[in-house]
C-alpha cells in the first residue's frame, strides 16, 4: 500500500509541475550518469610539451589545445583513424582509446594488436600482435608489452613480430605476472618496466600452501566446481618472490629475497632511474614490521636494508618509492601518526622529513619543472583532497584551494596542471593552473544536473564521538522535507578500513540510489566511524584485534544524535551496508539488538577465521593469537538476540568474502530456530553489477519499506 501511495504522489507532483523530473530508482541504479555534473573529459598532457587534450563530442573526437594561448590546436576524430584501417577488421571505438607517445604520435590497441597513428601524416601502423589469450597488459613508455596469458609472462618488443615467452610455469600452483597477496598493501599490478624499457620486473606466488575454495557454477549441467585459491587466517599462505627479464636474455633472474618467513609479504615495487637497483618492502607475517631493501636488478643480489618501520598494531606499506635520482628516493610512511614524506639515500640515510602535516597524504604525481614534488593529501579537512608541492628542502604549498575533493593532472617537468575538482555544492569545474597556484584559465563548468528535478542535495555534517573524535555525517533529506513531520531512517554504513564514505564532493559521494529513496518519505544516513580512511593511526587503529567494537560505539552514537532531531521517528530505523558494511549491519542487528528495526546485509563477514590472511590478520592477528577478539565478534554467537526483520544477501560465486560466512550464519540461526530471510544472487561475485543491480537495490529498498511500514 505504501508504494502504491507513494506512485500516486509521484503522479500528483509531475503533473502539477512540483518538479520536471522525478528521478527513478532504475534512473539512480542504471543511468546515474545523467546526473553526475561532466567537467573536462580525459584530459592529458601530451610529453614534453605544454598542449593538452581532452574527449569531446561524445567521445568521438580529441581536441589538442595549447595551454599558454588556450586555442586549439588540431581536432583528431575516431572516424578518419578509422579511415586509415580501412581494409582490416579493426576500428577504434572512440578517442578515449588513444593515448599520446610523443607530439606527433598517439597509441592503442585493439584486437590484441598495438597501434601507432602518425598525426601528420596521418597513417596507422600495426606494430605487433600479443599472443592469444593475454591479460595484465602494462606497457613501457616506448611501447614495449609485458602481459600474462594463462600464469605465465610474456613480452613483445616495439618493431619485432617475434613474441617473447618469459616464464614457462606448467604447475598451477605458481601464477607470474599477476598482482599478489590479493592485492593488499597497495598493489594492484604484477609487472614494472624500467625506464629504458629493456627489463620488466614481475610479481610470482606459488599458492601450493594456499587451500582450495569451492565456487559452484550453475551455467553447466550438471553443475560444476571452479576451484579457487583462498588463504584463510591462520591458515597456509602464498610464497612471494620477483623476477626480472632482461631484454635478449634466456630466462628471468630472481631477486635474492629470502627471509626469516618463507611466507612474508613482498610489495611496493620500484625501479631506479638508472634501471639499476629495484627497491622492494618485504613485510613479515604478522605486518608489524617491514624493511625496505635494495635490490642489484642485473643479477638480483640483496643490498642493503635502507629504511625500516614496525607498529605494535600494523606497519602497511602503501605506496612505492619515489625516485627524485639515482640515489634518493622519497617513501611515504604514518611513523608519526599521519602519511608524510620522508627523503631517504640508497646509502640507507634519513635526509628529510619533507612534510609534517597532521593530515593524510595519498599519493605522489610528478614534479614541476623546478624539481618540487607534487603530491595530493586530504588538508586540513580529511572530507576533501588537494594537491600539494614540497621542495626537496621541505617548503610546502598548497596548490588547490577552493573547498572540494581534487583530481589533478599534472605536466611532469612543467609548469601547469589541469585542476577538476567538484564539491557539495559546486557539481564540477576544471581550471587551467600553474604549479604556483595561479588559476589561469577556466576550462569547464558543469550546470547543476539536479536543477528541475526533484533530487535534493545531501548535507556534510558532524557529531562528536564516545572518545572525543569528530565524526563526520552525511544526510538525505526528501525533496519535499518538513521539519515538522517525523521520518523515519535508512542508515548505510561501510565502516571498514581503507574506505570513506563522507566526502565534500558531489552528491556527497554517494549513490542516487539515496536521494531515490529519500524522496519515498526517508532520512539516509551515513557516518564514518573511527577505523575509516585519511585520518591518522590514532584514529584508524583503535580497531586492532577488536572489528566491529569501537565503529558499532560510534554509529550508535549516530543513532542517539538521529534520534535527538525533532523530525526523526526513532522508532522506525533500519541499517544497510555491503562487505565491511555487511558485518556492521549483522553486527548491530544482533550486539545491539533492538536499535534498528530492520537490516538487509550484502556480502557481510560474519566469522574472521574466514576471511583472507592478509587483511585478517593485519587487523585481527591470527586466530590462535587473539581467541577473544574473534570469539567476541563472531556473529554466530549473537543470533538468539535477533530483534526485527534481517535480509542476509550474498553472490553464489564471491570470491572475495566467500559465500561460506552467510551460510554458517544462516545455519546457526536455524540451528537456534530464529527465522531470518536470505537472498543469493546467482553466478555474481562480491558486487553486483550490471542490470541486476536494479534487482538488488529494489529487492533492498523494499525491504525496508516493508519492515518500516507503519
Amino acid at each position: 500500500m505504501k508504494r502504491f501511495a507513494l506512485l500516486l504522489l509521484v503522479a500528483f507532483t509531475a503533473f502539477s509541475g512540483y518538479a520536471q523530473t522525478t528521478l527513478t530508482l532504475e534512473d539512480a541504479v542504471l543511468n546515474g550518469r545523467k546526473y553526475f555534473p561532466q567537467g573536462l573529459i580525459m584530459p592529458q598532457w601530451v610529453p614534453g610539451t605544454d598542449v593538452y587534450s581532452h574527449v569531446t563530442d561524445g567521445y568521438q573526437s580529441l581536441v589538442v589545445v595549447d595551454a599558454k594561448s588556450g586555442e586549439e590546436s588540431r581536432r583528431i576524430t575516431a572516424g578518419e583513424i578509422n579511415e586509415t584501417l580501412e581494409g582490416t577488421e579493426v576500428s577504434i571505438r572512440g578517442t578515449w582509446m588513444l593515448n599520446w607517445l610523443d607530439e606527433n604520435t598517439l597509441y592503442f590497441t585493439e584486437e590484441g594488436t598495438l597501434y601507432t597513428y602518425d598525426i601528420a601524416n596521418k597513417t596507422t601502423s600495426a606494430q605487433y600482435t600479443m599472443a592469444a589469450g593475454h591479460s595484465n597488459l602494462h606497457l613501457s613508455s616506448q611501447l614495449n608489452a609485458a602481459y600474462t596469458v594463462g600464469n605465465n609472462v610474456f613480452v613483445n618488443w616495439i618493431g619485432e613480430e617475434s613474441t617473447v615467452q618469459v616464464t614457462k610455469h606448467e604447475d598451477p600452483d605458481v601464477v607470474a605476472g599477476q598482482a599478489i597477496a590479493r592485492s593488499e598493501f597497495g598493489i594492484t599490478e604484477g609487472l614494472f618496466w624500467n625506464n629504458a624499457g629493456d627489463a620488466v620486473a614481475f610479481y610470482e606466488k606459488n599458492e601450493s600452501a594456499v587451500a582450495n575454495y569451492p565456487l559452484l557454477d550453475i551455467s553447466t549441467t550438471p553443475g560444476s566446481l571452479n576451484e579457487i585459491k583462498y588463504p584463510m587466517a591462520g591458515q597456509g599462505s602464498e610464497y612471494a618472490r620477483v623476477g626480472v627479464y632482461h631484454k635478449g636474455g634466456k630466462s628471468p633472474i630472481y631477486l635474492d629475497t629470502d627471509g626469516v618467513e618463507h611466507d612474508q609479504y613482498l610489495t611496493n615495487l620500484s625501479w631506479s632511474p638508472d634501471g639499476k637497483t629495484i627497491l622492494l618492502a618485504i613485510v613479515n607475517r604478522a605486518q608489524n614490521h617491514y624493511d625496505v631493501v635494495a635490490f642489484n636488478a642485473k643479477n638480483g643480489k640483496r643490498g642493503a636494508t635502507l629504511l625500516s618501520v614496525s607498529n605494535d598494531k600494523w606497519a602497511e606499506p602503501e605506496h612505492p618509492a619515489y625516485w627524485v635520482s639515482n640515489k634518493e628516493f622519497i617513501w611515504l610512511t604514518e611513523r608519526d601518526g599521519y602519511m608524510n614524506l620522508y627523503l631517504h639515500t640508497t646509502k640507507g640515510e634519513l635526509v628529510q622529513q619533507l612534510t609534517s602535516n597532521d593530515f593524510e597524504a595519498t599519493g605522489i604525481l610528478g614534479r614541476d619543472k623546478s624539481g618540487d614534488i607534487l603530491f595530493t593529501a586530504t588538508g586540513e579537512d580529511p572530507r576533501e583532497s588537494h594537491l600539494f608541492s614540497v621542495s626537496l628542502k621541505g617548503k610546502q604549498h598548497q596548490l588547490t584551494t577552493e573547498n572540494g575533493t581534487h583530481s589533478p593532472t599534472v605536466q611532469e617537468g612543467g609548469t601547469y596542471f589541469i585542476d577538476s575538482y567538484s564539491s557539495i555544492d559546486v557539481p564540477s569545474t576544471t581550471a587551467l593552473k600553474s604549479t604556483a597556484g595561479k588559476v589561469l584559465r577556466e576550462l569547464a563548468s558543469a550546470s547543476d544536473p539536479f536543477e528541475g528535478t526533484n533530487i535534493r542535495k545531501p548535507t556534510l555534517g558532524s557529531i562528536t564521538g564516545p572518545d572525543g573524535s569528530t565524526l563526520y555525517t552525511r544526510t538525505y533529506l526528501p525533496f519535499d522535507f518538513d521539519p515538522t513531520k517525523k521520518y523515519p531512517v535508512l542508515v548505510y554504513v561501510y565502516g571498514g578500513p581503507h574506505a570513506q564514505m563522507v566526502t565534500n564532493r558531489w552528491n556527497g559521494g554517494g549513490p542516487f540510489w539515496m536521494n531515490e529513496f529519500a524522496n519515498r518519505g526517508y532520512i539516509v544516513f551515513t557516518l564514518d566511524n573511527r577505523g575509516s580512511a585519511h585520518r591518522g593511526t590514532d584514529f584508524e587503529q583503535q580497531i586492532h584485534r577488536q572489528l566491529g567494537t569501537v565503529e558499532m560505539e560510534d554509529q550508535l552514537a549516530g543513532v542517539a544524535y538521529l534520534k535527538s532531531l525533532p523530525y526523526v521517528d526513532g522508532d522506525r530505523m533500519a541499517v544497510h551496508g555491503w562487505s565491511y558494511g555487511g558485518f556492521m549491519t549483522t553486527s548491530l542487528m544482533l550486539r545491539q539488538p533492538g536499535t534498528f528495526k530492520a537490516g538487509v546485509a550484502g556480502g557481510p563477514v560474519t566469522d574472521w577465521k574466514y576471511y583472507e590472511v592478509m587483511y585478517g590478520e593485519r587487523y585481527m592477528d591470527r586466530p590462535e593469537e587473539n581467541e577473544d577478539g574473534y570469539t567476541e565478534n563472531r556473529l554466530h554467537n549473537y543470533v538468539s538476540n535477533l530483534q526485527g526483520e534481517l535480509l542476509l544477501i550474498h553472490g553464489t560465486v564471491d570470491d572475495v568474502v566467500v559465500m561460506q560466512h552467510n551460510l554458517s550464519l544462516v545455519k546457526s540461526f536455524i540451528d537456534a530456530g530464529i527465522q531470518m530471510d536470505f537472498f543469493p544472487y546467482p553466478m555474481h561475485p562480491h558486487n553486483v553489477r550490471g542490470k541486476d543491480r536494479l534487482h538488488l537495490m529494489t529487492k533492498v529498498l523494499n525491504y525496508v519499506e516493508d519492515s518500516l511500514e507503519e
